[in-house]
């Protein structure tokens, strides 16, 4: 990396309305905002990115909440690391932001995307120093409706070339999210694969009467069935043994992987970047899990298109990385630029270009 003084990180702020409201615990969400980092090193003789010689490397803040800091954190949080870039670079950049994880999440994804564009390399090559990956796969997301418009979305979704459907459950009763499902299998058959993600919703009564369920229906994953501290009810859902994984994805920022594995609570683990705080981050706990035979899976945070194009670079820095959650792109109404990534047969295409190959977002408003 060049020296401090070739080093300069600049951010702008962005809101990007959603295509249609969506109702979380915390709220309703009409819109991400966040901000759009830009690193410039003008040390490069040669260089490309900028149009004037320099290289350039792109991250995004995207704080969600409940999940990272809040909005004014981060930018204060990027104030502090253009002011350290300047004078220590890199390394006490990161050392300002490092407990903010969404501007971290920025910095680290500008800095990755600048070294791999300089060595000419696409980023999860740059990640994961491993082989050429032309495609991982993804799985459609479907929201709550009864079971005729829970069946009828995902037909659609298979008919758009996925074969791995993830249902979002717990805001019904139990056994409307088991019709839902029965629906579903019905109407798909055996072939696509399901999955369910509960987020925190379900007792461990509801939860052991759903995937007791779920089994019989052929269901793959349930996640975060119960709320992100129970550990202990996690684990006896799987003692149950019904061919259901349990995932965890709250539980892993409030317990951390060393919890997790201990209490035996987890057969998969879902990983945001930017919650974690960056795809480095998220990398090493990717590895980390499966040494101890956990399966790591991606997802975004419903991210503007920088940062899931991180994501799917990620995804393919994964050895045999299952379905993930990367297609939500189609949930906003606007993005940054163009994305560079194309969906199709239940698939991401991964970019080969140098660095994340994301380009001709800066000057977009």
């Amino acid at each position: 990396m060049s020296p401090p003084d070739d080093l300069r990180l600049e951010y702008r702020s962005f809101s990007l309305p959603l295509a249609e409201p969506l109702e979380t615990a915390d709220g309703t969400i009409e819109s991400r905002d966040g901000f759009l980092v830009r690193l410039v090193d003008d040390g490069t003789p040669g260089g490309t990115g900028s149009g004037d010689g320099s290289v350039v490397g792109y991250g995004e803040a995207t704080p969600l909440s409940g999940w990272t800091e809040s909005r004014e954190d981060c930018e204060r949080a990027l104030e502090r690391a253009r002011d350290a870039i300047r004078t220590g670079g890199p390394s006490e950049a990161l050392e300002a932001v490092d407990r903010q994880v969404a501007a971290r999440h920025a910095l680290a994804l500008a800095l990755a995307d600048l070294q791999a564009t300089r060595d000419s390399t696409p980023l999860y090559r740059y990640l994961g120093q491993g082989p050429m990956v032309g495609r991982v796969p993804v799985n459609a997301t479907i929201g709550d409706g009864s079971p005729a418009e829970t069946a009828d979305a995902v037909r659609a979704a298979v008919d758009r070339g996925f074969d791995c459907c993830k249902l979002k459950v717990g805001l019904r009763s139990v056994d409307a999210d088991i019709e839902r499902v029965r629906r579903v299998r019905e109407t798909v058959g055996d072939g696509v694969e399901l999955r369910a993600d509960a987020n925190e919703a379900w007792t461990y009564e509801e939860a052991r009467s759903a995937i007791d369920a779920f089994g019989d229906l052929g269901l793959s994953i349930l996640e975060q069935p119960l709320p992100a501290g129970a550990l202990e009810g996690h684990a006896a859902l799987r003692d149950l043994r019904t061919g259901v994984s349990v995932a965890l994805d709250e539980g892993l920022l409030e317990h951390g992987v060393d919890a997790i594995c201990d209490a035996e609570a987890a057969d998969v683990v879902v990983l945001k970047p930017m919650a974690l705080g960056g795809i480095d981050v998220a990398r090493k706990v990717a590895a980390w899990l499966t040494e101890l035979d956990i399966t790591p899976l991606v997802t975004t945070t419903i991210d503007g298109v920088v940062a899931r194009t991180g994501a799917v670079h990620l995804a393919a820095a994964i050895p045999d990385v299952p379905a993930c959650g990367l297609a939500t792109g189609d949930l906003l109404a606007t993005d940054l630029g163009r994305d560079p990534v194309l969906f199709e047969k239940g698939s991401a295409v991964v970019p080969q270009a140098k660095g994340l190959g994301v380009g001709d977002v800066w000057g977009k408003r």
